[in-house]
């Protein structure tokens, strides 16, 4: 694009500051916790009607269980190449519901709160007005689709597939999950900085299900099993799997089981959080998990471990440095500062990296606190993001093929 049209393109966005705000606050009123379907597709429909006021195409992709994926489309301007630039993005909160009726969104000294703020219903605002950005200025010379999915608090066990699917598609990814805003620059000045992430772990959700045998806790203690003792000497061996050099951890985060105080448990469980760095390790800590769970420690229980959701790790490539490099350049032309960070934290950019497909992650407005309370998002960093993103899809129209 001409330095003109991203110059229009800049100014059709600082017009819109307002209209932000209030998708973000139709977005974080929409009740939208991974398990109510209803409330998820809530959600998506405030995006689709946006959509649809800008001119872009709208396509369901429909789940019967969790909520459906919605996607906007801005074909190429005539002329253009035919693989898109993907925008995406997670609609679904980690919130009960009835949590936006009782933390509605509301904007206090600069930052707005509400369920799902930062994680990630900023990033899908600025994703969106990005999008109608350039249907207003008559496309580009790649087609964009935004493609937001339902489950990702939950790995994402719907939409693997669809975001897969694009991803292989597409020519690179920008995912907008939260990006955190560094402390001011030594002596000051005007720079801000901007802190995205480099890298991910991946993540495995996994259950450990013991079954013993019940007796009376009194009268026939002899006779049971207990599925709760077996399962509570194998907790240690479990944490001790952690390397944190190696960057591993093993984090047994639920546990239950038993019938009665007075029974013999006959059975016990317990959610297993493993994160990994690099792909080679993720077979051999499963083997080792599995090892434990289904090795007895107390004679005559059996154990089985079920893998319930996983995240694929975020790894650096040529492709995604290049693209940092394009990001990089875009913020830096508005005065912001771009720094990349490993994180432990998991995402769909694991998925789309997974296919090849050049991707980068969190460059969604600042914020923090995620999954409490007190999760917030800077309201002045959704301009600036949004413009960013906007430059950066350029750029990447342009190198990327």
């Amino acid at each position: 694009m001409t330095s003109t049209t991203n110059s229009d393109i800049l100014a059709w966005l600082a017009s819109r500051r307002e209209g932000m705000i209030d998708l973000l606050r139709d977005l974080v009123n929409a009740d939208s916790g991974t398990w109510d379907k209803a409330g998820v597709d809530a959600a998506g429909k405030v995006l689709s009607d946006f959509w649809r006021s800008h001119g872009l195409e709208v396509r369901t992709h429909p789940h019967p269980v969790f909520g459906d994926g919605v996607s906007g489309h801005l074909a190429a301007r005539e002329g253009g190449a035919e693989r898109p630039i993907l925008l995406l993005g997670h609609r679904d909160t980690v919130f009960p519901k009835g949590e936006p009726t009782r933390r509605p969104f509301t904007i206090r000294e600069g930052r707005g709160y509400g369920p799902g703020v930062a994680d990630m219903k900023s990033g899908l605002v600025i994703e969106a007005f990005v999008i109608a950005a350039f249907a207003a200025a008559g496309g580009l010379s790649a087609p964009i689709v935004m493609l937001t999915t339902s489950d990702e608090e939950i790995a994402s066990p719907s939409s693997r597939e669809l975001i897969q699917a694009f991803a292989r598609d597409a020519r690179a990814v920008f995912n907008a999950e939260p990006a955190r805003e560094a402390d001011a620059p030594p002596g000051g000045g005007n720079t801000r900085t901007q802190v995205i992430t480099g890298g991910r772990k991946g993540g495995v959700f996994m259950k450990a299900a013991i079954t013993g045998k019940a007796a009376h806790s009194g009268a026939r203690y002899e006779l049971g099993r207990s599925a709760i003792l077996d399962l509570a000497q194998k907790v240690a061996p479990l944490h001790a799997l952690t390397d944190l050099a190696a960057g591993v951890t093993v984090n047994v985060g639920m546990i239950g089981g038993g019938q009665t105080v007075n029974t013999i448990a006959p059975s016990a469980w317990a959610e297993i959080d493993l994160r990994y760095v690099h792909p080679d390790q993720r077979g051999r800590l499963i083997e080792a998990i599995r090892r434990i769970v289904e090795t007895p420690v107390v004679d005559g229980t059996t154990g089985a471990l079920a893998v319930t959701g996983e995240f694929l790790p975020l790894t650096e490539s040529d492709a995604g440095r290049q693209l940092l490099d394009i990001y990089r350049s875009a913020a830096a032309s508005l005065g912001v500062e771009v720094t990349a960070e490993f994180t432990g934290g998991c995402a769909d950019s694991g998925l789309t990296a997974a296919v090849d497909c050049p991707t980068l992650c969190s460059i969604g407005p600042c914020g923090g606190g995620g999954h409490t309370p007190e999760e917030f998002v800077v309201i002045d960093s959704l301009l600036p993001t949004a413009q960013t993103l906007a430059l950066a899809v350029s750029e990447t129209a342009a190198r990327f093929r």
